[in-house]
């Protein structure tokens, strides 16, 4: 049996360093001497996350518990996970339910390590970030596959892209690890694992393109054949709709299922002419004159009715997975199934076909063009650059690291944010701030929010867990020793917080480099 202690030590090893390598195989390590029933549940932790999601214990309820840590380690991963698992099932509010939960809680903390007790309250609490992002923990599961193997005499090299093309179909990490630790032929397994109608799985991500002119010369055919498709970027929230039968079920680009909230989607779809489909899209509100509204109220308005969908990919129809056909094939198949649903776009244009194509859909108030490769397979969860978004001017998703207290007209208010992206080594690194662009609605939202993702603060600044993502415009990136990512943005401006992203999903600094000028 695995200890508590031995999680927590490899969580503060991890966070301690800023090497890849040896988070990687600090993890490893642990990984490969779980137990079956422990892999599943250190995973998760390790991640930052719970099985059980979401156990109803909140910052006031671990404020209210004054435990008597223990002086030695003695809770195993299976007692903990046990313990989770009371925790979540107490359902519910009130006294009775409160007072149940926080006894479970205090008898879980009194028997842990003040180093445990800290490592549990901040899961619970949900501020677990050592730097072990899923990146890391993919090459950590290989590796620690391949170390399993070995204890058995049969060395077995489990490649990261095999965990990585498991994990992005199955959209579980943990059950992934589980597959790839406690099974005798890893690669098999893990090869086995593939699309499942009504199991949500990792959306690919674009990478922001340089110009039209520069995501058409990359990603074009050598022979000349302009093999892309150049299509409307819509301001809009992001869905994954599944169907089988008269079943449909809707998530969100998070994995968050919002099937209630969007009953529109779900009519269409049940109309569609299939049985089983898989599909890929986005959905906004719209004006009266058809036009989109600002991409705050697409977010708002799932569940309001009043949203329209539309689609740009088909992974899987009446039985047969797509995800490895090319984008030409599977756009083939969408028109089919999707009809006038088909996002807007134009196959294989010339030069002048997709500037055109690119000035309509500015013209029709969206927010740039998606250029996408028509030889490209779905790369679930992956930001590669098979599909780029060429916009005006350039956006980056970076993450709210600290936020300063403002001067002037914005005395009292949370002014000025400090801004990263996503280093090699899974850490987030300062390259900027900005208070440009706020509005007073955002100054209110910032001060009202900001301060329950504190860690902690000076005279002038409250330094924030990475998790806030915010879409910033700007003119442009400058070699910069100012700040520790040794780039400097120009002009840079909010243009919106983006709920639907996780700090996951930010830009990388290898990203923000690429726009030097």
């Amino acid at each position: 049996m695995t200890l508590l202690g031995e999680v927590v030590a490899a969580s503060a090893e991890v966070a301690a360093t800023r090497s890849r390598k040896a988070k990687t195989a600090t993890l490893a390590t642990l990984l490969a001497g779980l137990q079956p029933d422990e892999v599943r549940p250190a995973t998760a932790w390790l991640a930052g996350e719970m099985l059980q999601g979401r156990t109803g214990i909140g910052w006031r309820t671990l404020q209210s518990v004054s435990p008597t840590p223990a002086s030695e380690s003695t809770l195993t991963v299976g007692d903990v996970d046990a313990a989770l698992d009371r925790l979540a099932a107490m359902a519910g509010s009130g006294t009775g339910v409160g007072a149940r939960r926080a006894a479970e809680l205090g008898g879980l903390l009194d028997a842990a390590t003040p180093d445990e007790g800290r490592f549990l309250v901040r899961l619970l609490g949900g501020e677990l970030r050592q730097g072990a992002l899923e990146g890391i923990m993919i090459e950590a599961v290989a590796a620690a596959a391949t170390l399993a193997s070995e204890a058995t005499g049969s060395r077995v090299e489990v490649p990261a892209d095999a965990v990585r093309r498991a994990f992005m179909l199955s959209g579980r990490l943990p059950t992934t690890a589980h597959v790839a630790l406690t099974t005798d032929d890893p690669v098999t397994e893990l090869s086995a694992i593939g699309l499942e109608v009504m199991r949500p799985l990792r959306p690919m991500l674009a990478s922001p393109g340089d110009s039209l002119e520069a995501a058409l010369a990359e990603l074009g055919a050598p022979d000349g054949d302009p093999g892309v498709v150049v299509e409307h970027k819509l301001d809009g929230a992001r869905i994954q709709v599944h169907r089988r039968g008269d079943e449909v079920r809707v998530w969100s680009r998070t994995l968050r299922e919002i099937t209630d909230g969007v009953p529109e989607i779900v009519a269409l779809t049940r109309k569609l002419p299939v049985e089983t489909v898989v599909l890929d899209g986005e959905t906004l509100a719209v004006a009266e004159d058809g036009r989109p509204r600002p991409f705050q109220e697409s977010m708002k308005g799932l569940g309001s009715g009043a949203m329209q969908p539309w689609f740009f990919d088909c992974l899987h129809r009446d039985g047969v997975d797509l995800v490895d056909e090319p984008l030409s094939t599977r756009r083939e198949v969408l028109a089919e199934v999707v009809g006038d649903r088909l996002i807007p776009g134009v196959v294989r244009p010339t030069v002048a076909q997709a500037e055109q194509a690119v000035a309509d859909a500015l013209a029709a108030g969206q927010e740039g063009s998606m250029v996408k490769a028509l030889d490209s397979t779905y790369s679930a969860g992956r930001r590669g650059r098979s599909w780029q978004k060429v916009k005006p001017s350039h956006t980056l998703d970076l993450v709210v690291l600290g936020v300063e207290w403002g001067s002037g007209r914005r005395r009292g208010w949370l002014s000025n944010i400090h801004l990263g992206a996503r280093g090699a080594d899974g850490e987030f690194v300062m390259i900027g701030k900005t208070f440009k662009g706020m509005t007073d609605d955002i100054l209110r939202w910032q001060t009202e929010t900001f301060p329950r993702y504190e860690t902690h603060r000076d005279d002038w600044t409250l330094y924030l867990r990475p998790e806030i993502v915010v879409e910033i415009e700007l003119d442009g990136v400058q070699t910069s020793t100012r700040y520790p990512g040794g780039v400097a943005l120009r002009f840079a401006r909010v243009v919106r917080y983006r709920d639907d992203k996780t700090a996951a999903e930010a830009d990388t600094l290898e990203t923000v480099r690429a726009l030097k000028l």
